[in-house]
């Protein structure tokens, strides 16, 4: 069997001193956690260093397929051997391996399903996992997989990472002897100087990021290009790197500015990461691609964007995608390390040195803020449903490990107990999103394999179309318009060789059946005459101005994202991609949301329900029938839930009482109880479950008076003393008893109010306390016409001063009234001099 020259391959390269260490490891545990930084070798030394040990193949995975096959021609480079005769990849849709290799490079997609077919990965002699600290969701699965494989076999396992918490993963790789060896290799860098350059306008707004930012980034690089070797700009996404190449062909003419994302073809991303081959330094413009995972040679010069593209789901809308956020500060320094490899190198990062010091220190596991759906059902093929007792590095959340759960049991993939179905076991086969794998598993049979496999390798790739209709980007790709062309036909060859071939009729409405197979939850119907669609998950998008698809009654939603301000009129949600259906479309896709039911709404009267049938959130037909308490008690709940108190209608007695009670536990505290709206809706049933009984049975709201339920929250024996501590009205000397305008529940500080007639006070030296004393009443004194004259808590201050200039301006005006000139003697009234 093959060995390799490890003297020869890892000539100056750092991490071939941590050699030793790592064969002792996994000679003698089979196991072990390496720390390296970038560029110190590992992914190219620690392979044939496990090789070497163990009889058999080595797997590698890397965390994208430019990495993969970068890796794998860099070592086989450096054997002196081609591609796939010691050194191999298998990528999706393209594998270069013969069968005496002894190292094969995997992207984790591909070894995830290679485990789920053969669990005991026969065949192979040992596996690597590099880059864990990406917190890839394939690689957090394979770890935990992986590491109950090595309960059952003996399966050296050897895990790499750049910045990483190393002891928490030799923890979740442990074994009986104890956590797994750690190998640390320190690797060396030349000096870095770090610059700032921030841009003078933000970075992102509603829309995503800039053109002014992205403007940004041009400029700067061409101001600093040039300074010795070439020069590596990290900007988030494929889009920003082609806006950032654009204005440096304009700012810096006859360059050589290549591109590097994961869209590009083989051939586009070997320029990028391969040597240069003439004397005029390059510009590379990428993603995070080229931050850990595959090495670009010849950098000497880093220009930063600060930001990262990560994964999240809006669980309330049904929509998950990329979103951009700023860079952990681990991902920022191994940004930067790039420009030390060969020498001295500068990175310039173009955020403040403030929001430096903000930044999260690691980068975001996948598994917190991803779609899990494929994670599901990886997990329910693997036969442990919801991740339940594997050691993964971090567990799914609960809420969104459910949510997929309920997506693939709609889907028919998994039970009731989240346990594999026949169709999942299908689905699982195909690599793809599980409910593109199910839409092409079951649009086979409707459309022909070849139509149905059309459509999935399109949504599957993420394609766009300037319009947003997918009939026709589908047409275009079919003539071959586009450079996505080529890349989207092989994959269809691929697809259809999955499935079973199955000839379908021609069908004008494949693109909208299949695509409604793939997301039925998306299925949309037209409100009224503008842009809005309802979604059968509920949720309101909007088409873009001027989209063709209007027209539709029914669409189908193949792309909806998150929209802000007063995009997409005002739902919140933009429609990126759909196509046309037909309402016998729309029913057979989504046949599994359809429901009949009595759905019952409070509306601005009463509870109101209808016998419905529906698609999801979307009416078909509906029935007026009588409500039920089960029903309408529901539909008093999600009134409740999403538009809190103001469901309910406060008259003037029940709001007072509310106020008085909201000083009282201002001021006093227990036992008075809380009546903010968080507290009340808290103890709804407490003081109000009799009338949200009654107004479930279909009674109008508003006869609903809330006075007597909020008395149910009266403390006792407290209560006796309401009326003294916050009365309702105060009496003054003219012998009125005037109402106190207590402030409102959610400003409870604030002080009661009385609005009096200015004479009836006369007499009252010392202005009253309420609340045991603590609150002092503001005076609203008024005129005769009972417009303000003043306001005043200090009653015995205003006669002694304000009083003399109020009394000489208004006796003339109100001359029947009395205006005397001691205040303290004279008679309070409410009358006039005559009436007196």
């Amino acid at each position: 069997m093959p060995s390799f020259d490890l003297a020869a391959i890892g000539q100056a390269l750092p991490f071939a001193e941590a050699l030793d260490d790592l064969g002792i490891a996994v000679t003698g545990r089979g196991v072990a956690v390496v720390q390296a930084p970038p560029g110190s070798g590992k992914t190219t030394l620690a392979p044939p260093l496990v090789a070497d040990r163990v009889p058999g193949r080595v797997v590698v995975t890397g965390p994208r397929r430019v990495a993969v096959r970068a890796a794998a021609h860099r070592l086989a480079h450096l054997t002196g051997t081609a591609v796939g005769e010691l050194v191999g990849y298998t990528v999706r849709g393209d594998r270069r391996l013969r069968a005496g290799a002894r190292i094969e490079f995997f992207t984790p997609g591909v070894l995830v399903r290679r485990l789920l077919s053969d669990p005991e990965l026969s065949g192979t002699a040992a596996v690597v996992l590099d880059e864990i600290h990406e917190r890839a969701l394939d690689t957090d699965l394979l770890l935990g997989m992986l590491a109950e494989v090595r309960q059952l076999r003996d399966l050296p396992l050897v895990a790499m990472s750049a910045t990483l918490d190393a002891p928490t993963v030799a923890d979740a790789l442990a074994d009986g002897a104890g956590p797994a060896p750690l190998v640390d290799s320190p690797g060396a860098l030349h000096p870095l100087e770090v610059r700032w350059a921030p841009s003078p306008t933000p970075r992102t707004d509603a829309r995503g990021v800039t053109r002014d930012f992205l403007h940004h980034v041009a400029t700067t690089t061409a101001h600093h290009h040039g300074e010795g070797g070439d020069t590596l700009v990290f900007v988030p996404g494929a889009r920003e790197v082609e806006r950032v190449i654009e204005g440096l062909n304009r700012l810096v003419p006859g360059a050589e500015v290549l591109p590097l994302h994961g869209r590009l073809g083989p051939r586009e991303q070997d320029r990028a990461t391969g040597v240069r081959r003439g004397d005029s330094s390059r510009i590379i413009v990428s993603t995070d691609l080229a931050e850990s995972s595959l090495t670009v040679p010849g950098v000497r010069l880093v220009v930063d964007a600060g930001l990262s593209r990560e994964p999240r789901r809006d669980a309330a809308r049904d929509m998950s995608g990329l979103v951009t956020v700023q860079a952990s500060r681990a991902s920022m320094i191994q940004r930067a390390g790039r420009a030390a490899r060969l020498g001295p190198g500068t990175a310039v990062r173009l955020i403040e040195e403030s929001a430096w010091v903000r930044a999260p220190e690691h980068v975001t596991p996948q598994i917190t803020t991803a779609d899990l759906t494929e994670a599901a059902l990886v997990l329910a093929a693997w036969g442990s449903p919801r991740g339940d007792g594997m050691p993964l590095l971090t567990p799914p959340p609960v809420a969104a490990i459910t949510a997929a759960e309920e997506t693939l049991h709609g889907l028919g993939l998994v039970d009731d107990e989240g346990r594999i179905t026949d169709l999942g076991q299908a689905a699982v086969r195909v690599p793809a999103d599980p409910r593109l794998a199910r839409a092409l598993l079951a649009g086979t049979h409707l459309v022909g394999t070849r139509a149905a496999a059309e459509v999935v390798a399109a949504l599957a790739d993420d394609l766009r179309s300037e319009d947003g209709d997918l009939t026709r980007l589908l047409a275009g790709l079919r003539a071959g318009r586009g450079r996505e062309a080529p890349r989207w036909r092989r994959e269809v060859d691929r697809l259809t060789r999955l499935v079973p071939a199955v000839d379908g009729e021609p069908h004008s409405g494949a693109a909208g059946l299949i695509a409604a197979l793939a997301h039925p939850s998306r299925i949309a119907r037209r409100v009224g005459d503008g842009p809005t669609y309802l979604l059968a998950s509920g949720t309101r998008a909007a088409l873009p101005a001027g989209n063709s698809l209007r027209h539709h009654e029914w669409i189908v939603a193949a792309d909806v994202a998150r929209a802000e301000g007063r995009v997409a009129a005002g739902t919140g949600a933009v429609i990126r991609l759909a196509t046309g259906l037909t309402r016998q479309e729309a029913e057979t896709a989504g046949a599994g949301l359809r429901v009949r039911q009595v759905r019952a709404d409070l509306g601005d009267q009463r509870v109101t329900a209808r016998e419905v049938d529906a698609i999801g959130a979307i009416e078909l037909s509906s029935t007026p029938v009588r409500v039920d308490a089960r029903t309408g008690a529901a539909a008093v709940a999600r009134a409740l839930t999403g538009r809190g108190l103001d469901v309910l209608v406060w008259s003037p007695a029940a709001d007072t009482l509310r106020r008085r009670l909201a000083a009282l536990h201002h001021h006093l505290g227990d036992p008075w109880p809380d009546v903010s709206d968080e507290a009340l809706g808290r103890r709804l049933a407490e003081w109000l479950g009799p009338e949200l009984q009654r107004i479930a049975m279909g009674t109008p709201v508003a006869t609903i008076d809330l006075t007597d339920p909020l008395r149910r929250l009266l403390p006792w024996p407290e209560a006796t003393r309401l009326d003294e501590l916050a009365p309702d009205r105060l009496a003054v000397p003219s012998g009125s008893r005037v109402s106190i305008t207590w402030p409102e529940h959610d400003e409870p500080s604030a002080a009661p109010v009385v609005a009096v007639k200015l004479q009836e006070c006369f007499g009252l030296a010392e202005s009253p306390r309420l609340v045991d004393g603590r609150v002092p009443v503001l005076f609203h004194l008024l005129s005769p016409a009972r417009r303000p004259l003043a306001v005043t808590d200090d009653l015995a201050s205003f006669w002694s001063g304000p009083y003399t200039q109020v009394r000489g301006e208004m006796r003339g005006r109100y001359p029947k009234h009395p205006w005397p000139q001691d205040p303290w003697s004279a008679p309070a009234t409410s009358r006039t001099k005559r009436r007196m």
